[in-house]
């Protein structure tokens, strides 16, 4: 602008120095609508200057409103962000509630509105004021409508750690009414019902929860098995709801050792244990683990002969396992072969001593007659439950089995 003024003032100075200068300094007539006018040519340049100049300051008064907002914007943005800054440097030092002033206090002239008012809504919470905290979200909805999610998520996690689950599934399901598969929100929705034990409303969002990946596999894995066991855990299920529930076990879990023993304590259950020796059996040759063969030297089927042959098959590949020598000593008593139950019994108590063996050789001791040796397994038993129960030295750890990726027991070195 200031180029093309000089150059017209340039023009307007030259004509008018022409105008003197020059003794014809020329003639312009304009005629319009019956109108004449006549001037000379300096005059003509000095209107068009004049013309000129008026419409620049026309422009310049209609744009100066607009550019006096904007600036007036920046000065406020900048100083929005000064105070946030402010705001952010005071939670950094543990001045929570000035952090939390300073965040609010420039929030509507903030360019992000919607990040202080979700920051000042935890730093709420974590002052324990759910009151406050909840207005702040408030606001922050208010601000930015579109970002509803945002704020009732952040409102789940925080009724969340404040252990208020009905609050935080209200939340959640407000969410899931109009976006079923926010990845966020299932992996919320499933913690909640984890947390409340409500395992079959959890089952139902676990085929959910594969497809989004929204948890750990690790995790995910851990809840699957737990949703599992506790609903193969309910008494009323038949041999027809096992297999139901069964059916909707992923098959990358159904050789976990937990699952294998539900469904034996389910079959079991519902009258069915003949089938559950036969699954614990299979599940045995693939995977071995303590808990299992410990059930199934538990577990009372027709033929329990059969059994002990089963049971006593796995001891050309583990002579010396503790838990199968304690299930094979208490299939060969309901055998009433009392010498070989013996015989695996206390050489169980010879690999790991514990008072659960001490009490099926007590008892096989007192069916046979042995009162005098019942008693001291009896009392080897209780002094061995109450060593276990007290407290350990320091430096030395619990006695405990011994457990690899599947959870199977480590074998004691066979001796010579």
């Amino acid at each position: 602008m200031t180029v093309g003024l000089a150059i017209i003032v340039t023009l307007a100075l030259g004509a008018l120095a022409g105008h003197f200068l020059l003794q014809d300094n020329g003639y312009v007539l304009v005629s319009f609508f019956g109108y004449v006018v006549e001037m000379s040519v300096p005059v003509a340049l000095f209107l068009l200057l004049a013309a000129y100049l008026l419409v620049r300051t026309i422009a310049w008064l209609w744009r100066v409103p607009r550019e006096l907002g904007e600036a007036t914007a920046r000065a406020r943005v900048r100083w929005a962000g000064r105070q946030a800054t402010r705001g952010y440097i005071a939670i950094a030092q543990g001045k929570l509630a000035r952090g939390e002033r300073l965040l609010t206090r420039g929030a509507r002239r903030s360019g992000a509105p919607l990040m202080n008012y979700l920051a000042a809504a935890r730093l709420a919470h974590q002052q324990n004021d759910p009151a406050r905290r909840d207005g702040w979200l408030q606001l922050a909805y208010e601000q930015e409508p579109a970002a509803a999610d945002a704020v009732l998520l952040a409102k789940a996690e925080m009724q969340m750690d404040d252990q208020a689950f009905e609050d935080a599934l209200e939340s959640l399901n407000r969410i899931r009414a109009h976006n079923p598969k926010h990845s966020q929100a299932l992996r919320l929705l499933a913690a909640v019902h984890w947390h409340r034990h409500d395992f079959r409303a959890l089952a139902e969002l676990l085929p959910l929860l594969r497809s989004a990946p929204a948890l750990p596999a690790e995790k995910l894995n851990r809840w699957s098995t737990e949703t599992f066991v506790a609903l193969l855990a309910d008494p009323a299920l038949d041999e027809t709801g096992i297999g139901k529930v069964w059916n909707d076990v992923p098959k990358s879990l159904r050789h976990k050792p937990a699952l294998v023993l539900a469904r034996a304590q389910a079959l079991t259950r519902c009258g069915a244990a003949t089938v559950a020796e036969a699954e614990l059996r299979k599940a045995l040759r693939d995977h071995w683990d303590p808990a299992l063969i410990e059930f199934y030297g538990q577990l009372q089927v027709p033929d329990v002969s059969r059994q002990l042959k089963s049971a006593e098959a796995f001891l050309k590949e583990r002579p010396e396992d503790p838990d199968l020598l304690l299930a094979v000593g208490r299939l060969s008593f309901r055998n009433q072969l009392w010498g070989k139950a013996r015989s695996y019994l206390e050489t169980s108590l010879a690999v790991r001593p514990t008072a659960e063996t001490c009490a099926a050789l007590g008892d096989l001791l007192q069916r046979i007659g042995d009162n005098e040796g019942a008693t001291r397994a009896f009392q080897r038993g209780l002094a061995l439950q109450t060593a276990s129960a007290g407290p350990q030295p320091r430096g030395e750890p619990a006695p405990a089995r011994s457990s690899g990726p599947e959870g199977t027991a480590a074998v004691p070195a066979r001796r010579g």
